[in-house]
Order: structure tokens, then sequence, then C-alpha cells
């Protein structure tokens, strides 16, 4: 028997009473969730008459009760798998309760996250996503072993940054999610911080860190958080605590990290969370000197916001109560001191310097980066500023540039970076200013979020139609969509825009978002209704790693929508409403409880709770 689901016409020979040795069940088809699967039963013995098939999950929860009527000791029926991944057994036993036919294993039961719509941009999303981020995989010898990692779309190694923001979209293919993050953790340094990259040779006998990043530290966090909710458990995290522990404690007291007068992390003034400061005048790059400009850049807070709330929810899970306040409280006062300094009203300024500085030929005020986009997904802004940032960007959109994913906006003049020459240094190339797809990976995940679904589709059709469907995606491409090519280590399987995308694909158009750690509480809200005349779409999700997993099976009429739901404990159900429905009842109900009704920007949502691992929610209108 494979690892896998089991085959057409696979047979398995089962235990059963001496008397009525042996038998045989046959299983036709693949065990799918939520599909019918045919199952057929021979006995040796002719009996006659009714009998009870009963099917149990992995984990020992009955999914299937079915009376199955026997004819000279055979019988078939439909089943409808659902429940825990792993072996399903079944048992026949008749009205007197005496079993049968019984085996330990009907059919191997492992779902694997995919979309079923009958439209090719969305059904080929995920299998078109995940080649090319498989393109960008690198396992590589570390220690006496072997790290399995993502590399940089511009480098040839495994940078924290990259490979954890890459994380996000491999978690739904991709079993190591560890290794990387454990060699990592092998390189901290004594005060908590971090090195960039991983070394290997040629290109990097030794880890550095690039001075004049303060973003490392947070990503740590994030990396083992992702791990965790990922399906790596409560020993990984736990091994890695203290490391986080002293991971955020570096930068919230190193001096070279943390402004103690304003109370926010501090950096040099380069363009986002990028190694290298703008040069001007006699400005250092890489490193940090005498004629260092420091500042505040919103995205170190906002990511620092994030990782603290991280940590206290692990400290929660497996560390310290007492610690989880403090970091909780921590992480407030950042975003509420960030705010006054940093927010303008429609979205957070690009650098605030301690000393003011000018730079010509650019309105800095005016300057939108590309961290706003990840302020979006970082549980850090109120509603009305995660519109005000949404609309920003919309009114960015320009007939120059094919979409508005900019790295920064409007970008430095020529000659202001101090590049050489190299891909930045022209305005709207690299992060002067290029469109990166992981800009529009966080702002289609933010948009389906805040309830504007048309804008979170409008940028995965475009990377549909621009990129994936090609194979092709760069880290950025100019404004008329020319591909960026920065070096001769750029690769054109991008696995940073690609993860970014691929995430809100799954957590927006598809609507299934993890609420805890291995899919166990979940929200499911398909946005499908909002795209091309759907009423029907199968989806299953599922992390590589654990053994979490849904799927679901959503339908909608005129006046009424369904979804089938298995696989989590807890669903948090969202299904989309029309704000106007001529013919039906006009009054929002639902047989499965109270609903809660809010208003979106594009409709209606219909809310409600399902505290148990398999059901189906109907709304009414």
């Amino acid at each position: 028997m494979s690892a896998g689901v089991l085959g057409i016409g696979h047979r398995v020979t089962a235990q059963t009473d001496p008397v009525s040795a042996p038998v045989e069940f046959t299983v036709d088809g693949v065990a799918q969730p939520l599909t019918p699967l045919t199952v057929r039963l021979t006995l040796a013995n002719p009996v006659n008459g009714a009998a009870t098939l009963i099917v149990a999950d992995a984990i020992g929860r009955q999914i299937v009760s079915e009376t199955i009527l026997l004819d000279h000791g055979q019988a078939n029926t439909t089943i409808v798998p659902r429940g825990a991944r792993g072996g399903h057994s079944a048992n026949v036993i008749l009205s007197n309760g005496r079993v049968i036919a019984s085996t330990p294993v009907l059919y191997m039961y492992d779902p694997q996250t995919l979309v079923s719509t009958g439209i090719e941009r969305y059904d080929q999303f995920i299998p078109a996503a995940t080649t090319i981020m498989r393109g960008a995989i690198l396992d590589q010898p570390f220690g006496a072993g072997t790290v399995h990692g993502y590399r940089s779309p511009d480098s040839p190694l495994i940078w924290l940054r990259d490979y954890v923001y890459q994380m996000r979209g491999a978690r739904y293919y991709d079993s190591d999610m560890t290794s990387t993050i454990d060699a990592f953790a092998s390189l901290q340094y004594p005060d908590g911080s971090f090195p960039d990259f991983l070394p290997r040779a040629p290109w990097a006998d030794t880890a550095y860190r690039t001075p004049v990043e303060a973003d490392v530290e947070f990503l740590f966090v994030q990396g083992v958080y992702q791990a965790w909710q990922a399906g790596a458990g409560d020993d990984f995290v736990r091994k890695h605590l203290g490391a986080m522990r002293r991971a955020v404690t570096y930068t919230l007291q190193n001096p070279t990290r943390w402004d103690a007068q304003k109370g926010l992390v501090r950096r040099p003034y380069t363009i986002d969370m990028w190694d290298f400061e703008v040069a001007q005048g006699d400005a250092p790059r890489h490193t940090i000197g005498a004629n260092t400009r420091w500042g505040i850049f919103y995205g170190d807070n906002t990511g620092m916001v994030q990782a603290l709330h991280m940590l206290s929810s692990i400290e929660y899970r497996v560390g310290d109560p007492g610690l989880a306040g403090v970091w909780s409280a921590v992480a407030d006062g950042i975003l509420s001191r960030l705010n006054v300094l940093s927010w303008n009203g429609q979205y957070y300024r690009h650098f605030v310097f301690d000393t003011p500085t000018a730079i010509p030929g650019v309105d800095l005020e005016k300057q939108l980066s590309l961290s706003n986009a990840y302020a979006l997904n970082r549980g850090v802004l109120s509603d009305a500023q995660s519109d005000a940032i949404l609309d920003t960007y919309a009114s960015r959109s320009r007939s120059d540039a094919f979409a508005p994913w900019y790295s920064i906006d409007p970008p430095f003049p020529a000659g202001t970076i101090g590049m050489g020459g190299r891909a930045g240094e022209v305005p709207g190339s690299y992060v002067n200013g290029g469109l990166m797809p992981l800009v529009g990976g966080e702002l289609a995940r933010g948009a389906f979020r805040m309830g504007r679904p048309s804008f979170g589709f409008a940028s995965l059709d475009y990377y549909w139609a621009g990129m994936l469907s090609r194979g092709r995606s760069f880290l950025w491409y100019s404004p008329d969509g020319s591909e960026g090519v920065g070096s001769p280590d750029t690769i054109s399987t991008d696995g940073w825009g690609t993860a970014a995308m691929l995430d809100a694909f799954i957590e927006g158009a598809v609507g299934v978002v993890d609420q805890g750690d291995n899919l166990r509480h979940v929200i499911v809200s398909p946005q499908w209704v909002y795209t091309s005349d759907l009423h029907d779409a199968y989806a299953v999700v599922r992390y590589a790693a654990g053994n979490g997993y849904v799927a679901y099976r959503w339908h909608q009429e005129a006046c009424w929508a369904s979804i089938e739901v298995t696989g989590a404990d807890q669903y948090h159900v969202v299904l989309p409403v029309p704000k106007e429905a001529k013919g039906c009842s006009g009054t929002v109900s639902s047989p499965n409880g109270e609903v809660h009704l809010v208003a979106t920007h594009e409709g209606q949502a219909a809310i409600i709770d399902l505290m148990s691992g398999d059901g189906t929610v109907v709304v009414r209108w």
C-alpha cells in the first residue's frame, strides 16, 4: 500500500468473524474530501439482508454510518470521505451487533491543496505558483547536515528575510519548514542578533549581518511562528523560545537598533527594508559611520509589533504567561508612538529623520513605500487605516504603469541612490520605483480582508495573465512590464513575490485563514461570487508539514448560498450576501443559527460560527 491515496480498484483483504472469513473490500476511485467514493464488499458467505457500514477516520471518529443490503454476500455503496488525515477503517455490522467484516485501512486519506472552479486561472493558480516557487528551492550543506530553503531572487544565498516571506507560500506544499530556521538559530550572535544569510561557498564563506538593517530579529520570530503554525509543533517553538526572547530584547535595548527617546526601532536611511543606505554626499551604503543619517522607518516597527504579538501568543502556549502580557504591552506602546510620528492620515511616511533632511528632486512627504502593503496584513492597522492605504495605492494607478505595485513612489531621481549605475539607480527599476509582485500580493490579501474583492481579484488576475501563466516571475518589473534583471544571479522563479500572490489567493479568494495552528480554527470566506459568473467551487487547503487541512464545497443561487466543510475543529464561516436580491425574502436567515450580518464595500457578509469538525451552513436572503 502506498503512502498516498489508494487508486482505482484497490482491494483490501479484511479481517472478519471466523465464521464468515474471508472478505474483500474494493475502493473505486481516490479518497478526496467531500467527494463521493464507491466501496464494494464481497463476503465468502452468501449472506443476505441489511447491515451497517461504519467508517472511522484516523483518530477514531465515525464519519460514515451507512445501511447496506447484502445480496449473496455482496454489496456496494457510496460514501463521502471527511475527517482526519490518515488511514480510515471500516466495519460491517449486523443488526444484532455482530461484526461480520472489518479492515483497519479501507483507504488512505491524504488531502492535498487544490481548487476546482471550472475556470483555468483559478484552478491552475496553485500548481503554477508551486512550480515557480520550486525553482527557488536551495538544498545546501550546513554543519553536519543539509538545509532545505529558498534562495533570494537576486542572490544565490538563503537570506532570512527572503526565506521567511517565501514560507507563507511554501507551507502549502513543502514539508520542511524548520531546517532553515534551525540553521539561523544556530548562528545567533551572543547579543541576540542574527546574520542576514547562511554561508554558502564560494559566494559567502561566513555568515554576515549588513549593519544598516533592523528587521532581521523580528523576521526570526515571524519565521518560528510560521513554522509552528504550519505544523512544526509546540516542541519546535519551545526549543526556540529563548532565541526569540533574546532577539526582540536585542532590538528593544541595543542603542544601534532602538531609539530610547522616541521609543521606536531605528535604522539608517535606506529604501524601505532594503540593505543599503541612500547615498547623499559621503554617506556610507552598507555600513554605519559618522555620516550615517538616522531616523525611524515605520516598517521595522510594524514588523516588530507583529512579532511581539506572535511571541506573546507563543508564551501563552508554551512559555511564560506573564511575559506574554509584557510583550503585548510593549507592542501596543510601539504602535501608538509610531502612529503619532509616522502616520500621515493616508499611509505611513517612508522615513522620519532624526535631523530634518531634504533630497533634491523628490518630495519625501509623498513617498509611498512597499511596507505600507505589508502593514495591511500585520494586524497593526485600524480598518480606516487599511482602507486609506488601499485607496492611496488605487489612486496612484498610472497609464504608464501596469499596476500600482510600487516599491516606492515617487522614486528617487537618477544619481541619488549611489549604486554606480546598476539596477535601481534609474527611477522605475529595482527598489527605486520598480513594480513588485510581492507588493501586489500583499495588497491583494489586504483588499480581500477589507471586503474589497474586486481590488484583490484584479491583482491576482493580472499576475496570472502576465506572469504566472507564462511560468516566469521576477522580483521586480519596470512600469512598462519589462522583466527586472538586476544581476547575473537574478532568477525568473522569484519565490518571494509568488508566495505573496499564492497566499493572497488562498487566504483571500479561496478564503481560508488560519486563526491558530495546523488549520484547527479557521475563517472560511469564499469570495468566488465576486468573480466570473461562478456558482460552485471546491477547495482543499493543507499544510504539507502538519496534519491540518480544510476542505469545502461552496454553492450559491439567487436567494441562498451553502458551504459544506470538513477538516478543522472550528469555523468562522463568512458568506457573501448581495446588497440587493430581487425576488428574495429580503431577510437574511439560516437554519444553522443566528446570523451576524455586516456591511462590506461590495455587499454584505453573513457570519456564523460552526463549532464542530464537519457541517453544512446555509444562508438565505
